[in-house]
């Protein structure tokens, strides 16, 4: 995708006229002039014209990525617009090339209705016709910020007014040294046209030719006069080369107005070759950004401040003096006394101006892989900025560790020297700055597992349905690797009709018919109990009696909290989920049930959510986490995969 601009036109229309004041690019390279007038043989040698016209390629006015074919008085004529179509968008394709601006109509004094003191400014970007939406909405805002600038300038002090003058000026001079030597010139060309050998169409074709490199000539010599003499045409060319080379503007007009602008689909390309990322792509990480994520520079800090305005510069300054890929976004907040809302925007402003990338705290229960589209290629330069920065390592062999995902904990140890392990640290962000590696996140989906459960009550042939479905919500989540089981045990193989049952259906019928046994003496022996314990009162002398019956008492009462406390918390699940979550062992622990349905009714099991968003929303140990996974492997099935938030910043789509 072609983001670099063709051209940059600045057109004024007023009562004195419609002039294209200037224009850069001026000059075209130099192996286009040599080879666009080849030479003919001899003066007989025909022009071959192409009479088929299915041969014929589609006009074009891009040469060697410039505008080219279109003259400075047509341009003049099509870019200045009526004030009508001032003050919003205007967009004009001309073959191969799209024009994008916003005409502004500047009133020279704004209490005055003559509209004979109205001009109207156009600065317009040539761009590639194929240009995406959004780089075009990019040069429209651009467009649209310049001529507020100018108006600014103009109300100020006048500024555009006088650049205009020292503009017409030039181009009149021109053009008055133009009409002296023309008579001079005509005679000299009719004189060498009537004394030439060559016939008629030769010498035409040879007259147009020198009027053309004339024409050219003319042209660049009177807007090298005015790059030379005007702030605002000096102004236009660092906006084009600025483009071209980075995609960040950091100008000011007259000394006084600083423009700030980012080219996102340019900028970003700066730390990935061939990656364009569309502004909606940043916008949706942005909004996924959550307190417990991190930040990672991209630049040195001194860097920063070009792209902040003067008002957010203090904030900033604040944010980088606790800066640590260490900590989340919370507790640099919380370190430099700053809101986390005003965080979100700092760090949101360098995400999108590719100062910085957002990452996990680096910690070592991260996992890290290398990126598929890692840029590991004999012709990549990274080995050896690599080698400059960590003297005597080698890049292949420091990311071959992570050919398998694997995270910071394993390559360390206990007996290892800090100074070691800090560096391990400090390569690991080196290779994310450089989008080498990919961070992993956990994932938990609840799939019930329902083998053996339906098949009592409606045969075999509900147990191969259960069994399919199964397979359908594995393959949904791993695609054609699924799984052949949520746990280390093999899943239950599918039977016939003779036989009628398997150790999952015992087990499963043991603690149902235990829940109901539980159940039923607590119906039965509700009055007895208090009868008894009556009884034992008025026979007060047997003393030990009374101790046991009270002990028995105090149990069977806790048992009954506990089996009402487990039927409600099984309620939470629907009939088959329930099922299949009461037969696991830990449902009969209340503190692991009440767990596991809190988390499945905030809908952590979903495969939305992995364990550091969950560890921070509720507060939980990663421990607990990994513990209560395990617990109920039966119905919970975990995989790695990259945040999807994160992960759009890394491989969004290829630059054509």
């Amino acid at each position: 995708m072609e983001v670099n601009p063709l051209s940059i036109i600045l057109v004024k229309s007023d009562s004195k006229g419609d002039r294209l004041l200037f224009r850069y690019p001026y000059t075209l390279p130099q192996q286009f002039q040599t080879s666009v007038t080849p030479a003919r043989k001899t003066p007989y040698s025909l022009i071959h014209t192409g009479d088929d016209i299915l041969q014929h390629a589609p006009p074009s006015n891009i040469c060697f990525d410039q505008l080219y074919g279109i003259s400075d008085k047509d341009l003049a004529t099509l870019f200045a617009v009526k004030s009508e179509l001032c003050n919003q968008k205007f967009e004009l394709k001309v073959n191969d090339v799209r024009f994008v601006s916003h005409p502004t109509l500047l009133r020279s004094d704004p209490g005055s209705d003559q509209k004979s003191s109205d001009i109207q400014i156009n600065v317009v970007f040539a761009l590639h016709a194929q240009a995406s939406s959004s780089v075009v909405k990019s040069y429209y805002e651009l467009s649209k910020r310049i001529g507020i600038a100018l108006i600014y300038e103009e109300r100020r002090d006048g500024y555009f007014s006088r650049e205009i003058k020292t503009m017409v000026a030039v181009m009149d001079e021109n053009s008055a040294l133009q009409e002296q030597e023309q008579p001079t010139g005509a005679t000299g060309t009719g004189g060498s046209v009537g004394t030439g050998s060559g016939t008629g169409p030769a010498g035409t074709s040879g007259q147009t030719v020198v009027t053309c490199a004339t024409a050219a000539g003319i042209a660049v010599g009177v807007f090298d006069t005015i790059l030379k003499n005007t702030t605002l045409a000096q102004f236009i060319k660092t906006i084009y080369h600025d483009l071209c080379t980075t995609g960040l503007l950091n100008v000011t007009m007259n000394q006084t107005v600083t423009l700030s602008f980012c080219l996102p689909q340019k900028a970003h390309q700066f730390h990935k070759k061939g990656m364009a990322v569309e502004p909606e792509t940043i916008d949706r990480c942005l909004e996924s950004l959550k307190p417990y994520h991190g930040m990672l520079l991209l630049v040195d800090p001194s860097e920063l401040f070009d792209c902040v305005p003067p008002s957010g510069a203090n904030m900033l300054l604040q944010l980088i003096e606790v800066y640590n890929p260490l900590k989340s976004l919370q507790n640099m907040a919380s370190d430099a006394e700053l809101l986390i809302d005003h965080v979100y925007q700092l760090v949101g402003h360098l995400v999108y101006w590719a100062k910085a990338t957002i990452i996990y705290p680096l910690c070592e229960t991260n996992v890290y892989v290398i990126a598929p589209d890692a840029q590991l290629n004999i012709h990549s330069n990274l080995s050896d900025k690599f080698a400059t920065k960590f003297p005597g390592m080698s890049l292949f062999e420091v990311i071959s560790d992570f050919s398998l995902p694997t995270s910071i904990g394993h390559l360390t140890t206990p007996l290892q020297h800090p100074a070691r392990q800090g560096r391990l640290a400090q390569m690991v962000l080196w290779m994310l700055q450089h989008h080498l590696l990919m961070q992993l996140h956990t994932y938990v989906q609840f799939v019930a597992n329902l083998d053996g459960i339906e098949e009592d009550e409606f045969g075999g042939a509900a147990t191969g349905r259960c069994s399919s479905d199964r397979a359908h919500a594995l393959h949904a989540l791993y695609g054609s690797s699924a799984p052949s089981a949520s746990s280390s045990q093999p899943l239950a193989v599918p039977t016939g009709g003779n036989r009628k049952h398997s150790l999952s259906e015992d087990r499963y019928s043991d603690s149902l018919s235990a829940l109901l046994t539980t159940a039923a003496s607590v119906t039965s022996n509700t009055r007895p109990s208090s009868a008894s314990h009556r009884s034992n009162i008025s026979h007060s002398s047997v003393g030990g009696l009374q101790t046991a019956s009270s002990t028995d008492n105090d149990e069977s009462i806790a048992s009954i909290d506990d089996d009402d406390k487990l039927k409600r918390l099984l309620a939470a699940f629907p009939e088959p989920d329930r099922k299949a979550v009461a037969r696991i062992p830990a449902a009969s622990n209340p503190e692991d049930l009440a767990l596991m349905v809190r988390l499945w009714k905030a809908g952590y099991f979903k495969g939305e959510h992995h364990l550091e968003e969950i560890m921070y929303f509720e507060n939980l140990r990663r421990s607990q986490l990994l513990q209560l996974v395990d617990k109920f492997r039966e119905v919970l099935i975990i995989y790695e995969t990259e945040d999807p938030a994160i992960a759009s910043l890394y491989s969004d789509q290829p630059a054509e």
